[in-house]
């Protein structure tokens, strides 16, 4: 009998926010400062999914900065967060896959930037 369902059992899913800086190569826009992500990643606990989280970041050549942890699913809920249902079928990806997925990236651009817009 495998143990990867047991495995498979203890992993969660958790969501963060992740500020990225800016890098060489990150595929951001050109005036952008950074960016946020909202991210789903996988993980027997919130350290193990932000470790996770950033190794593959740094991977992808973007510049981790911060990582703020809003907790698993059933966390949120007790939280009052609304949850839809692309939302929740991304976090079901996350677990099934044991992946880290981006799932909004939101640029941060200068002020000055913004006005000329």
């Amino acid at each position: 009998m495998s143990d990867k369902p047991h495995k498979v059992s203890r992993q969660q899913v958790y969501t963060l926010l992740v500020e990225i800086g800016r890098k060489e190569g990150d595929g951001l826009p050109k005036k952008a400062t950074g960016a946020a992500l909202v991210v789903y990643a996988s993980g027997v606990d919130e350290g193990e999914a932000v470790r996770e989280t950033v190794a593959i970041l740094k991977q992808a050549d973007t510049a981790p900065l911060d990582v703020t942890g809003y907790g698993t699913l059933d966390e949120r809920l007790e939280q009052g967060h609304e949850i839809d249902e692309e939302e929740r079928a991304l976090m079901a990806r996350a677990l099934e896959e044991n992946a880290v997925i981006v799932a909004q990236m939101t640029p941060f651009f200068d002020e000055d930037d913004q006005a000329a817009r």
